[in-house]
């Protein structure tokens, strides 16, 4: 059996957030260009926001490096207010790579805690099929179509549930057609 790996990183959470947004759990740290959310290179969480708030794909990318601008994405998630964390508090790796098929959850997160946290809160993203798996299995929810939205009740906050295009580069999707879906959901949200 694999070892248990515990999430390296604490939600982050600006008191301002109107959207939390989750994924399932971070890569292995082997394949992190940064000590943050999203922080694989090849993942295209950072290249979306920097095309859809600055018209630009490349504006967080610290190319030299083959890394990402970590103190320009805190400074940007905190002036839009977009919080981060992953469904999933421990997992099994069961395979030696960074595929949700292969992770295993032992301790899934407390979403309650961090909605109570955010009072301006409107919504949940997921950023991926096992991470809308799991809220909706816990919560009853209506799984939404991708780049839709259903209702969801949490910590006696009604919300909505987005269920949006995974960001790795696994997921079959051209980078600007996911950036469309994203800023559908910011748009609705009045984050743009």
């Amino acid at each position: 059996m694999p070892s248990l790996e515990r999430h390296p990183l604490k939600p982050f959470l600006p008191s301002n957030a109107k959207v939390l947004m989750l994924g399932s759990f971070p890569p292995q740290q082997k394949r992190w260009s940064m000590d943050f959310f999203y922080p694989n290179f090849q993942n295209d969480m950072w290249r979306i926001m920097g095309l859809i708030f600055f018209a630009d794909k490349n504006i967080f990318i610290d190319s030299k490096n083959k890394s990402f601008h970590k103190e320009d994405i805190i400074r940007f998630l905190q002036e839009t207010g977009i919080a981060l964390y992953d469904t999933a508090e421990a997992v099994y790796r069961l395979r030696d790579n960074a595929s949700d098929n292969f992770l295993e959850i032992a301790q899934s997160t407390d979403i309650e805690r961090l909605i109570k946290e955010m009072p301006l809160c409107k919504a949940i993203a997921t950023t991926g099929e096992k991470a809308t798996s799991e809220i909706i299995s816990h919560y009853h929810a209506e799984k939404p179509k991708i780049g839709e939205y259903t209702s969801i009740s949490i910590a006696n906050q009604e919300l909505r549930l987005y269920r949006m295009p995974s960001t790795s580069r696994a997921y079959p999707l051209a980078l600007d057609k996911k950036a469309i879906y994203y800023h559908e959901m910011f748009t609705e949200l009045g984050i743009i």
